[in-house]
């Protein structure tokens, strides 16, 4: 029982540190949050041009129940994870390299109680606040063009927050990684294919069996195929299946990303 009290306290004290880093850059981004706020605006305006143009062009797709539904319905939760996806990317990708490589912002916060951990939690915890914020407007915009379907869809911002929470863990392991900026082209590579390919624009059906298996291993499609199956009512375990993906290659990337800044910072 002593231990048990013993860790809670330990986890207590690594929470308070971790919140101490976001705070930080709660203050140091307090001038941006135009900026923050405009990065939902790429999805919104592809969503806009989905109602009133290419939308119209297109139409019926097989939704994920095996019914017909409006392409713009079809294609919102994609936009939604994709949202999801770069509201974090670029803090633990880019950002978090130039504070780790550019700035020595990590060296320097670990000369106080912080730990390495803490550094790893915090910077995290401020990538999915901003994910968050971006992922909270575009839910307002697809509740108010009617694009979401079911009572199914009060969990799509939770479901967005895992999604990001999958991509925040995978971005800073791969970023632990990197040498130099070109380094990030990498990323661009993975992420573009994902983007278009990940069942985003077109069903999965539409592709040979073999290339249905990839996509399924692909993060970005169990983002997608998790909002989808929340905003039009189609849930059933895989999507639970599509849930837990996303958090565990959340933490799984945290834990090792935590690991490989050990190593890094004090050795």
């Amino acid at each position: 029982m002593i231990a048990g009290l013993r860790w809670a306290a330990a986890a207590a004290r690594e929470r308070r540190l971790a919140a101490r880093v976001v705070e930080r850059n709660v203050i140091g981004g307090r001038r941006h949050w135009l900026m923050i706020g405009s990065g939902a605006l790429e999805p919104i305006i592809y969503l806009l041009a989905l109602r009133v143009g290419i939308g119209r062009l297109v139409g019926p797709v097989t939704g994920p129940g095996g019914g017909p539904i409006d392409y713009v319905v079809f294609v919102a939760p994609a936009l939604l994870a994709t949202s999801a996806m770069n509201g974090v990317l670029y803090d633990v990708t880019w950002n978090f390299f130039y504070k780790f490589k550019e700035a020595k912002t990590f060296h320097t916060m670990l000369s106080t109680p912080l730990g390495v951990g803490d550094v790893a939690i915090g910077e995290l915890g401020w990538a999915l606040i901003r994910a968050g914020i971006q992922a909270a407007f575009f839910v307002v915009v697809m509740l108010a063009f009617g694009l979401i379907k079911s009572w199914w869809g009060v969990l799509a911002l939770p479901a967005a927050f895992v999604t990001s929470f999958g991509f925040a863990g995978l971005g800073l392991a791969a970023t632990t990684h990197a040498r130099s900026w070109p380094d990030f082209e990498k990323i661009q590579l993975a992420v573009v294919p994902m983007f278009l390919f990940s069942a985003t624009f077109y069903p999965l059906t539409r592709y040979s069996p073999a290339v249905r298996t990839a996509i399924r291993a692909t993060p970005l499609y169990n983002g997608v195929a998790l909002l989808r199956a929340l905003s039009l009512g189609t849930v059933n375990r895989s999507t639970v299946g599509h849930a837990i993906y996303l958090a565990v290659m959340g933490a799984a990337g945290l834990a090792y990303a935590s690991r490989r800044l050990g190593k890094l910072l004090l050795h």
